[in-house]
């Protein structure tokens, strides 16, 4: 069984084709990705909705997490699986969007600081975000 197929059953999601196909392009990308970039990737395996109910299934068992990528729309990434898998993500991780290749990544190893609402106040959820250059597109501008 390989690692698509193990954490669908680790999630109680049904191993469809189009889940194995979209999770294994999760797994081999170490950045967030699109319903549009999937799209691309995928070819015409797949028709939108079925991609669409896909993400949403992803999300709603907390195996992924979406991310407003600053231009409206929204991309994907996978959660870290080392505690729970029965809780939902939280977004203590920092989103960094490269202005330079427009790909969104999730650093989790960054500490975010801690967050202190006034009284009375209760965040449901909380968006940590940074925008620049990606390791890889800050060495091509060094050279």
């Amino acid at each position: 069984m390989d690692k698509a197929q193990q954490l669908l059953t680790d999630y109680g999601l049904r191993k469809t084709g189009c889940r194995l196909d979209v999770l294994r392009q999760f797994l081999e990308h170490d950045f967030a990705l699109s319903h549009a970039d999937l799209e691309k990737k995928l070819g015409s395996r797949y028709d939108r909705v079925t991609i669409y109910r896909t993400l949403y299934s992803f999300e709603q068992q907390g195996l992924t997490h979406s991310i407003k990528d600053g231009s409206g729309g929204l991309k994907y990434a996978l959660c870290q699986h080392q505690e729970s898998l029965q809780s939902k993500h939280e977004d203590s991780h920092i989103h960094f969007s490269c202005t330079g290749c427009g790909q969104t990544f999730c650093l989790n190893d960054v500490p975010v600081p801690e967050l202190m609402l006034p009284q009375g106040y209760e965040a449901e959820r909380l968006n940590y975000s940074a925008e620049g250059l990606c390791k890889t597109c800050s060495q091509r501008n060094d050279i």
